[in-house]
């Protein structure tokens, strides 16, 4: 039982942190005002406004690159952390997005293996009542679309050196993002979701094909139990790959 609710809190971790920002549409023309590929880094001052942040992340992230990303790849290593624990559960993982169509796949063998799958309308779980949000509306996903329509950004406070803002969906679905100040990169980020706040530290990027890539990031989440924690390693990232047709095939 211990180790299916591990797997469910930090399963919950990963999808909502990694690569959320992938969309499904290739081409999609950005909205008015937005930045362009071309875009210089937008630079930070201790005056700059919630949005003027935001835009920062964004040119960081990579632009319309970041935003007109078709599907990402991950793969590499996990290791889980119960609460209380200082024993990991080491294993590996593979994860796909595409838009809000989802796989992942964790191999922790011999103390378990999961799939997870949403195909854009319905979801599969190897493991009973672990469902996953959409990804896109939360992280990178919702900052990538926050200045549509019914999205909303905000100040927070800054969190040590890190300037903080916040972003709201049209449903109310929220995530504070930490950047640094020199180079305006993600560097933190909460999602409130269930009840429960997610939390994300990421420690080294990439770039690849003109986006910013989290390679190593750690993450934790707060539950009655006490904190789980989990420390991810990418080893392989693709982007803008083509999929196969069964690549979010939910198994019958």
């Amino acid at each position: 039982m211990m180790k299916n609710v591990v797997l469910s809190a930090l399963v919950s971790l990963l999808s909502l942190h990694a690569s959320a920002q992938a969309q499904e549409q290739p081409g999609k023309t950005a909205p008015a005002g937005t930045l362009t590929a071309t875009t210089a880094a937008v630079a930070i001052t201790p005056t700059s406004t919630p949005l003027e942040l935001a835009r920062a992340a964004v040119a960081a992230q990579g632009g319309e690159k970041f935003r007109n990303l078709q599907n990402m790849v991950l793969r590499g290593s996990v290791d889980l952390y119960a609460p209380n624990q200082v024993n990991s559960i080491p294993g590996g993982f593979a994860i796909t997005t595409a838009g809000d169509k989802l796989r992942m796949d964790i191999d922790a063998r011999p103390a378990f293996v999961f799939k997870q799958i949403y195909d854009g309308q319905q979801s599969y779980s190897s493991l009973p009542n672990i469902q996953l949000p959409p990804v896109s509306k939360f992280g990178l996903g919702a900052l990538n679309k926050f200045d549509q329509s019914g999205y909303a950004v905000s100040a927070i406070p800054d969190k040590k050196k890190q300037r903080g803002f916040r972003i709201v969906d049209p449903e109310g679905n929220t995530t504070d993002f930490y950047l640094d100040p020199t180079t305006a990169r993600v560097m933190s980020f909460l999602i409130y979701y269930s009840g429960f706040t997610f939390g994300t530290e990421n420690s080294k990027f990439k770039e690849i094909e003109g986006v910013l890539v989290p390679f190593n990031f750690s993450q934790r989440l707060d539950t009655p139990q006490g904190a789980f924690f989990a420390d991810f390693k990418v080893k392989d990232a693709k982007l803008n790959q083509t999929l196969g047709e069964d690549a979010f095939a939910i198994p019958h």
